[in-house]
């Protein structure tokens, strides 16, 4: 019989065989019995048991699904493990070696400076402070402000800020430094949150926002009076009577009577606590309560200081010693323009761009301190601001003409600033003199560090890359040139060598002009007089008021740290507010810029009004 062979040969099976299957089985047993008694050659191997047993390693792998190569399935495999363990070493050493937490490029000076700045406003708080305030030093004061007096239109004045060294809440100066922090928050909030300060500095500001609306009836539309002042500062005429001026007692330790000083006429303060709310109205714009509340004590405040026109310093009035306002026309385009991006509502532009108050607040003409703002000027500022309208909205008729009249006196002062003009003179050390030597001249840098960096980023978010100054065009990178060399003064960047911020590199004043700062911690209570011999030590102060910029050089870059002078070591909040503003102006990255939209928010869409017709044609 015959069958087929499968390798394709004839296949031959003797079916005569007669052995049985047994015989077969023990015949094949016998033979491997003899074969394990002696050694077979290869080809008998080969012949009677088949291939060899060898375990030899098959070339492939059946996965299957698929058949692969067995060197290739081996070097992956090997791969995928190695990869493994070496993530898993680098994991490791990630997870236990010491390392640094800045994972950004190291914080340039002015980021550095900006943290510290803030700092400043803590150590400046009054009332009830929060657990984290973080300043070791300092203790809840001050905790019966405004209390006691029945019939009066506030429950409690407890809260705010301190302006200086002293223990005194004067509420112009605080309102315009809280409406400048608003405006740089506005303006650079990814600045701030690049530094990690956006929520501190917005609870700076509710700080503020809050104690403004205890000063007046802020439920009401209407009101008749606010307060202007908590404290008492003076000692003319060698008066011996405690108050915050006459005593050196640390805030906490306060136990004389503390006066609250109320205004029915007193528009530049009225109309500059309405820009505080309403700008900080823009910053809470996501809390949509608590910002309509600010609006509406916002709009209340801008209607008395409409309605019962006056300065607030007149007369003998501490206000006039302090903190005199010599007009309240800039005011009102000021928080005009504020109370216009907050509102939308067309009637206070209208206002802030009536020409006959333009003139009234100086807006057409120079003379000595045009294009200074301050606590007391705010004109600059709000050309600039309203100069932003027309950069960015365009609202044309019929804003066009007066709009384009702030911005021509924008681009001027900015000129001003340049070293080429000699418009203001400079220390030898390179110090704009903006208030022509007078003492504390910080103050006013800075402010102008500001409007000079922002009106920068403004032309720059426009695509215009600079601006004219007569016949001559600037890039605006000679604006953040100067602002700057003013700041880098500063921070130390000046013939002493002395950084001029308290808590920012080596060699900064040791002998702040203030109260808190100057008395030690320890236990131990001073009453009025007591705390004297505090402020006569020649000794540093045992704390430190960390970010406190002080009043500044004189014309001569000279600087003496002396504590009983304060045109050189007393610091303010409205001086660091500024401060603040220009830093964050100036950190970071350049390229960041401005935020051109959120301070529109609350703006309509622009349709501009077309002019009307002209006359009949008459022969």
């Amino acid at each position: 019989m015959y069958g087929r062979d499968p390798w394709g040969g004839p296949l031959e099976i003797n079916a005569a065989d007669s052995a049985t299957d047994d015989d077969r089985s023990r015949n094949l047993n016998d033979l491997d019995r003899a074969a394990l008694s002696r050694p077979l050659d290869e080809t008998q191997q080969s012949w009677l048991l088949g291939p060899a047993e060898q375990k030899k390693k098959k070339k492939y792998v059946d996965l299957g699904c698929i058949i692969v190569s067995r060197k290739i399935f081996v070097w992956t495999v090997g791969s995928i493990v190695a990869a493994g363990l070496l993530v898993g070493l680098i994991t490791l050493i990630v997870k236990t070696v010491p390392r640094h937490h800045h994972s950004h490029a190291p914080a340039d000076n002015y980021t550095l400076a900006l943290r510290k700045a803030l700092m400043f406003f803590n150590g400046q708080r009054s009332g009830k402070l929060p657990k984290h305030n973080n300043v070791s030093w300092r203790g809840s004061s001050c905790l019966s402000d405004g209390k006691g007096k029945q019939g009066s239109f506030y429950k409690d004045l407890v809260g705010g800020y301190y302006d200086a060294g002293d223990a005194i809440k004067f509420h112009f100066p605080a309102s315009f430094s809280m409406t400048m922090l608003s405006w740089s928050v506005i303006e650079y909030s990814a600045k701030y949150e690049a530094a990690g300060e956006l929520n501190h500095v917005k609870e700076l500001i509710k700080w503020g926002a809050d104690y403004f609306l205890k000063t007046f009836n802020s439920s009401a539309d209407t009101i008749d009076r606010i307060v202007a002042q908590v404290g008492s500062g003076d000692t003319s005429g060698g008066s011996t009577t405690p108050n915050d001026h006459y005593c050196w007692m640390r805030p906490e330790d306060i136990d004389y009577d503390r006066p609250v000083t109320e205004c029915s006429s007193c528009s530049g303060l009225a109309a500059e606590m309405a820009a505080a709310l309403a700008s900080a109205s823009i910053v809470f714009k996501d809390n949509k309560a608590y910002s309509q509340k600010l609006v509406h004590g916002a709009k209340t405040l801008f209607k008395f200081a409409r309605d019962q026109r006056g300065r607030y310093s007149v007369g003998g009035s501490e206000a006039a010693i302090f903190y005199n306002s010599t007009s309240y026309w800039d005011e009102f385009i000021w928080g005009g323009a504020w109370l216009y991006y907050a509102t939308g509502n067309n009637s206070y532009l209208q206002l802030a761009t009536m020409p006959g108050l333009a003139k009234h607040a100086g807006a057409f003409w120079g003379g000595p301190d045009y294009g200074v703002l301050s606590w007391d000027n705010k004109l600059a500022g709000a050309q600039l601001l309203l100069s932003r309208l027309r950069l960015f909205l365009s609202p044309g008729y019929p804003y066009e003409e007066i709009l384009r009249t702030f911005h021509n006196q924008t681009s001027i002062i900015m000129c001003s600033y340049l070293p080429i003009f000699t418009k203001f003179d400079r220390t030898k050390g390179g110090l704009i003199e903006l208030n022509h030597g007078r003492p504390q001249p910080l103050q006013y840098v800075v402010n102008a560090a500001f409007l000079a960096t922002l009106f920068s980023d403004y032309l720059g978010a426009a695509d215009t890359p600079g601006w004219y100054c007569g016949p001559n065009f600037y890039s605006t990178d000679v604006l953040r040139d100067f602002a700057k060399t003013q700041i880098d003064y500063i921070l130390g960047k000046n013939p002493r060598k002395m950084s001029y911020i308290v808590g920012f590199g080596n060699h900064y004043p040791k002998h702040l002009h203030h109260r808190g700062a100057s008395i030690p911690k320890n236990k131990i209570r001073y009453n009025c007089k007591g705390g004297w011999k505090w402020r006569d030590t020649s000794k540093p102060n045992p704390n430190t008021l960390v970010g406190a910029m002080v009043a500044g050089p004189d014309g001569h870059d000279g600087f003496h740290d002396v504590r009983t002078n304060y045109n050189y070591t007393e610091p303010t909040i409205a001086g660091n507010a500024g401060l603040v503003a220009a830093l964050v102006a100036l950190s970071g990255d350049k390229t960041t810029g401005i935020d051109k939209n959120t301070i529109f928010s609350a703006v309509p869409p622009m349709f501009p009004t077309p002019p009307p017709p002209p006359a009949p044609w008459k022969p």
